[in-house]
């Protein structure tokens, strides 16, 4: 939970004028921040692709191949799940992002579907999945090459990665880490136009503005079953 200092500076109070024009110059740099993500979205539904072989996982029924992930769709996100061998409660930001997901129904009528593949077992990953009250569909590869091959190797970092399927052929089509993450998610985007914002040292902001280490207003994995996993409200 958050340890941040608490404020001791906070915004300038001024006249309905002066704030009306100050927002209209940030709202200028917001739209062509937009028309940007506008032009990022468009090349990156131009990128080549790339054929995959036929990829065995393991699901909740046992052996799955690749193709099977998909359910019937023509497009699939699978988010790499990070996975700590014999670890009680699992990555934080890895279980806090995923938990996010509650309602992803939606993509059907885009013929997409988003799954969670984990180097963990399939009996210790489905159990963790309880655990914290995770949604959606989670594959193991402890015995496939996939993961690493997708930039998600045992003992490696989280990843997303997204496929198209054209018949029974799986094509990798985008991949992204790291902070390539957070356009995919809701909780920053709203974090981030609070006025004291993320409250990470990191940031740039006001002189007395509350800051604090980065992550630290995270939820644990632990706050994510307590709030969301068998035993919640």
């Amino acid at each position: 939970m958050s340890s941040t200092a608490q404020p001791t500076a906070f915004p300038p109070v001024v006249d309905r004028e002066t704030w009306q024009r100050e927002l209209d110059e940030l709202r200028a740099r917001e739209k062509a921040a937009t028309r940007e993500l506008d032009a990022i979205a468009a090349q990156r539904r131009r990128l080549p692709m790339v054929e995959l072989p036929d990829y065995t996982l393991t699901g909740p029924n046992g052996p799955v191949r690749l193709v099977d992930l998909f359910d019937g769709r023509s497009q699939l996100i699978v988010y790499h799940h990070m996975w700590r061998p014999g670890a009680e409660w699992q990555c934080s930001g890895c279980t806090g992002y995923t938990s996010q997901f509650t309602r992803l129904d939606f993509l059907d009528a885009y013929d997409a579907r988003f799954v969670i593949v984990t180097q963990g077992p399939i009996e210790e990953a489905l159990a963790y999945k309880e655990k914290v009250g995770n949604r959606m569909e989670w594959y193991s590869t402890a015995d496939s090459p996939f993961g690493a091959d997708m930039d998600a190797p045992p003992g490696g970092e989280f990843a997303l990665n997204v496929f198209l399927r054209v018949g029974d052929t799986v094509y990798r089509t985008w991949h992204t880490t790291g902070r390539g993450i957070e356009q995919l998610s809701h909780t920053f985007p709203l974090i981030d136009v609070l006025p004291w914002g993320r409250q990470e040292e990191w940031q740039d902001v006001r002189e007395g503005w509350p800051q604090g280490p980065a992550y630290a207003g995270w939820f644990e994995s632990s706050d994510i079953g307590r709030l969301y996993g068998p035993s919640a409200d």
